[in-house]
């Protein structure tokens, strides 16, 4: 699984026309399943997600996950995270995982954040999506 997370003030997310998602403070995180990933995986990375300390303290450290700043997620899915652009000019997407294992896993992680406490916003799975953000920082992992 890869995951492209990005600090933000705020975001939003529109799929065909409709308006699915909507945060303020916390991640904007795109979320690509690959072949071979495991339930296992999601929630290892759903925790690491909820406690990345990427957030300032009063000290301007980076020392506060989302939990203690109580911050919000936005997860999109992304299979364009596993493409390949070594060869020739246009990617191949053969390490993305397919349907139906890539919406399952995209939507245990998002079940996985919620239960480490963290309220989270989706994209809608398959659709042709529009992302608007404010990045603070930024910061992107």
């Amino acid at each position: 699984m890869k995951l492209v997370i990005q600090r933000v003030k705020d975001a939003c997310v529109t799929a065909e026309g409709e308006e699915t998602g909507r945060i303020g403070l916390g991640f904007l995180v795109l979320v690509g399943v690959m072949e071979g990933d495991t339930e296992e995986l999601c929630g290892y990375l759903a925790e690491k997600t909820a406690n990345l300390r990427v957030f300032t303290d009063g000290q301007d450290k980076l020392n506060l996950s989302l939990k203690d700043v109580g911050g919000q997620v936005l997860a999109v899915s992304n299979f364009t995270l596993g493409g390949d652009c070594k060869k020739g000019n246009r990617p191949s997407f053969i390490l993305s995982a397919k349907q139906p294992l890539a919406e399952e896993l995209y939507k245990l992680y998002v079940q996985r954040l919620r239960e480490q406490g963290i309220p989270v916003e989706t994209g809608r799975f398959g659709a042709h999506m529009e992302i608007q953000m404010t990045a603070s920082g930024p910061i992107t992992l």
